[in-house]
């Protein structure tokens, strides 16, 4: 009889965890958030960068096969990982960081966390930190246990050089609105971009504000390998703070990605441009929303995948 009840029991569960949920640790692992939070409050408060750093780690998670952890993966004998794709080579950081709040959670509830959820986790509380909206966090994704460097290649994190029909398609494909696309742009009111990213635009486009694209220049030599590295921050006039100031810059042109300038320029996304710059609780509760919809993609649960010991590494 025992062993029948078991079954059921099992059976059951696997059914039920296939949903994330907000209150899948309260049991398991009570002083979870707790423990992120203040994790993420002491990396943030050594370098407020950071806050943008864990946030942008979410989403390049997510948008490569789902939010599965893979981009924490370093590169094994077999398989090669995301961490040198084009669009997380010499950008993607914060792994030291993420290893921190691992061992942290580890400590207080060993083998239950794993860090597909650290990450969504952490990038709700770096844009609280800084200033922005708080959401509850759904949870309960497992581990992939590997990772694939062609996947993080093919195009599906839309580069800095976009249109606005390809923003609108990679998000779509994804499962997120042109809106959501708009809203979740609004992250680059926090963190930097490299010149590599920008330089194409702050000398040969025109619908950039001539003394915003000056000033840019100083930072980043017009000539291809000269200072590719040099960073600029996405939002000038509050690069640590989670604001709107990002779509008030794209109203008066000075956008420093062509990816986000293209987001004002006559196009379809205009008007929820406008919105945005003119009213701070629109933008927040917009932005929640779709991160709670970003974190959603694919995410593997029940008994696929597994719980990390080490971000880094499949078990």
């Amino acid at each position: 009889m025992v062993t029948l009840a078991l079954g059921f029991l099992v059976v059951f569960t696997g059914k039920s965890s296939a949903q994330l949920s907000t209150n899948f640790y309260s049991k398991t692992c009570p002083k979870l958030l707790n423990t992120v939070k203040s994790a993420v409050q002491s990396a943030v408060s050594k370098e407020r960068r950071m806050g943008a750093s864990l946030l942008r780690l979410h989403f390049h998670d997510c948008f490569v096969n789902g939010c599965d952890g893979s981009i924490l993966l370093d590169d094994t004998s077999s398989f090669t990982g995301e961490k040198t794709s084009g669009p997380n080579i010499n950008s993607a950081r914060g792994f030291e960081v993420v290893d921190d709040i691992k061992s942290k959670v580890e400590k207080v509830c060993p083998g239950v966390v794993s860090c597909a959820d650290i990450l969504a986790i952490a990038a709700r509380h770096s844009v609280a930190i800084l200033g922005g909206p708080s959401w509850n966090v759904k949870l309960g994704r497992r581990d992939s246990k590997t990772a694939s460097l062609a996947a993080a290649n093919s195009g599906v994190i839309p580069p800095p050089t976009s249109t606005l029909s390809n923003l609108i398609n990679r998000f779509q494909a994804k499962g997120l609105s042109a809106k959501d696309m708009v809203a979740l742009s609004g992250a680059h009111t926090i963190g930097q971009a490299r010149c590599i990213a920008f330089r194409n635009r702050i000398y040969n486009e025109s619908n950039i504000e001539s003394s915003f694209a000056k000033n840019r220049r100083g930072n980043c030599p017009r000539a291809t390998g000269s200072g590719d590295n040099n960073l600029s921050p996405l939002d000038f006039q509050s690069p640590n703070k989670f604001d709107n100031q990002y779509y008030k810059h794209l109203l008066n042109q000075k956008g420093l990605l062509h990816s986000d300038q293209i987001l004002f320029n006559g196009g379809s996304t205009d008007s929820l441009v406008s919105t945005y710059a003119s009213n701070s609780k629109t933008f927040n509760s917009d932005f929640a929303a779709a991160m709670i919809k970003m974190g959603d993609i694919s995410p593997l649960t029940g008994s696929s995948g597994e719980i990390r010991k080490n971000c880094r590494r499949p078990n």
